[in-house]
């Protein structure tokens, strides 16, 4: 088999032991790894059509892998108005008026990454922002992408006039006098308003998603489990990966939601390890509650409003079903939960369906806030992954408990928040990852977030829960090893080793010595896919 890429002059690091290998440079043939050795040896292996690129000292890494993200819908809900770095209302309004301006008669605004903590002590409501968006539609998602702020002309244009019924947990917020205050809770509230907005053409949602997957390449990701299939993001993947533009590798979980009957678990079983070269239909996400911070999570005690006291499936007991079904046909499962009564039952559904028999499937918990003692300890006794996203305690809450996260849990719960430390002694398996669009997706700053806890727009705050913190090298197994046993993956990626996938990134230095706060500013020079670079700094 030809070699197609040979790496020379680079220091090669190894993600179990932290240790640099005593080999300088590496050799891909057929998307493998198929040599290590000092640079004559790997040179002489090149062929003419092979891409020879020396590192000069450049530290090479397995490829970092996000442990959930949302490729198709995040290239969607990030196009418009970026409100991420809004810090109070005034900010708001004066991007949302710009914002405004921009706009040609009775178009639609589109804005995300809204922080709840804005409004402060006043209620999340379209009203505190009038009279900036007075006639216009608009729709602000929030940061956690579980709610929207819909305009009173958008809640016009889709006849939303006052309350209605779900067959999930979602809301549409009305006042006293049932009339609509704005806020969406869910998906399905936030459905009725949306579909009133003009759709982007297929064309449009393929050129964004290509070039999201793009960035993220040049962030130094190689792949990334997306927690979602809607709509035809399957049909995208498809087409990118024959046109030979997926520069990520994605390993899929469509959603099973409340009301899947027996044909939709039997097709959701039968669409397993379907897919192309570079992507894959494997494991079903699921979600057991919401969001602390819109008081729809599922709480063993009511936040302080008297909230997040029920579960995402109106019958619990027909998730645990769901999850045994998928058990049994050997299927692994995702499940979103948030709060300790959520991640209480799905360790409750899984140790049901383990007992069933001998089959040994790797579920998962993702997001995992708040959990006390007596849950993690369960993790690695039931070998569920528990996958984090550690900037969402960076970035959405605060060291002394002001922010709404916090305040609606109270001191004893906002005080075992994202028990990574805890967790990873536990001896759970802890996969990091962005949960993008709701986070930035750069791994590297995931890793920083990790280390330090801190809010990225001001790495001088004190961080949250600094007893919490992983080490440099868990951080980095967290995007590594750990992302690939997260997969069933262990024997053939994570890892620097001959016969291995030759999915690679290279940074300008040592990942595991430069400081928490300066890691996400360190360059990545080179990352590799199936052993073809998929981005190249112009420096080499």
């Amino acid at each position: 088999m030809r070699t197609s890429l040979v790496l020379l002059s680079a220091r090669l690091l190894d993600p179990l032991t932290g240790e640099f290998l005593p080999q300088t440079a590496l050799a891909a043939s057929g998307g493998r790894i198929s040599a290590l050795g000092d640079d004559r040896r790997i040179r002489a292996l090149a062929d003419p059509s092979a891409t020879v690129i020396d590192l000069r000292g450049a530290v090479v890494t397995p490829g970092l892998v996000d442990g959930h993200l949302h490729p198709v819908s995040g290239a969607e809900l990030t196009h418009g108005l970026d409100l991420s770095g809004c810090a109070d209302l005034d900010a708001v309004r004066e991007a949302l008026a710009g914002e405004v301006r921009t706009l040609a008669p009775g178009a639609w605004l589109h804005a995300w990454g809204l922080d709840p903590n804005v409004f402060g002590q006043r209620p999340v409501e379209a009203a505190a922002l009038a009279p900036v968006l007075d006639g216009v539609p608009a729709l602000l998602l929030l940061f956690d992408a579980h709610s929207m702020l819909a305009s009173p002309r958008a809640l016009e244009l889709a006849g939303v006039d006052g309350p209605r019924t779900f067959a999930q947990a979602a809301e549409v917020v009305c006042d006293d006098a049932g009339r609509p205050t704005g806020l969406l809770l869910e998906d399905a509230a936030c459905e009725l308003v949306e579909r009133a907005a003009p759709r982007p053409t297929h064309a449009e949602r393929r050129a964004r998603l290509a070039a999201a997957l793009r960035d993220m390449a040049a962030a130094g990701l190689t792949g990334g489990h997306a927690m979602d299939a809607n709509g035809d993001s399957l049909a995208l993947y498809a087409e990118l990966d024959a046109a030979g533009e997926l520069p990520v590798r994605l390993r899929v979980s469509p959603w099973c939601q409340p009301g899947a009957d027996a044909a939709a678990l039997r097709a959701l079983i039968e669409q397993q390890g379907t897919g192309g070269a570079l992507w894959r239909t494997e494991g079903v996400k699921l979600f057991m509650d919401g969001t602390v911070d819109n008081g729809t999570a599922w709480l063993e005690r009511p936040d302080c409003h008297g909230e997040s006291t029920h579960s995402f499936w109106p019958d619990p007991e027909a998730y645990t079903h769901i999850v045994g079904e998928l058990h049994r046909a050997g299927v692994p499962t995702a499940t979103h939960a948030i709060g300790d009564a959520a991640v209480r039952h799905v360790l409750d559904s899984v140790e049901r369906a383990m007992a069933t028999g001998e089959r040994r499937v790797r579920h998962r918990v993702e997001h995992i806030e708040t959990v006390p003692d007596d849950t993690l300890r369960r993790f690695a006794r039931l070998g569920v992954i528990a996958s984090m996203q550690p900037t969402h305690c960076c970035d959405y809450t605060r060291a002394d408990h002001t922010d709404n996260w916090s305040r609606r849990l109270g001191e004893e719960r906002a005080s075992r928040a994202w028990r990574c430390r805890d967790l990873w002694d536990s001896g759970a398996r802890v996969v990091l990852g962005s949960d993008w669009p709701i986070a930035p997706f750069p791994p590297l700053g995931v890793m920083a977030g990790a280390r330090h806890r801190r809010p990225s727009r001001d790495l001088s705050l004190p961080p949250h829960g600094p007893e919490q913190a992983l080490t440099a090298l868990e951080a980095l197994q967290g995007m590594t090893v750990n992302a690939a046993y997260a997969a069933g993956e262990e024997h053939e990626a994570g890892r620097l080793a001959v016969g291995h996938r030759a999915d690679l990134t290279v940074l300008a230095d040592d990942p595991l010595t430069a400081a928490a706060t300066d890691l996400p500013d360190l360059p990545v020079l080179l990352t590799v896919l199936d052993g073809r670079p998929t981005h190249r700094d112009a420096s080499l």
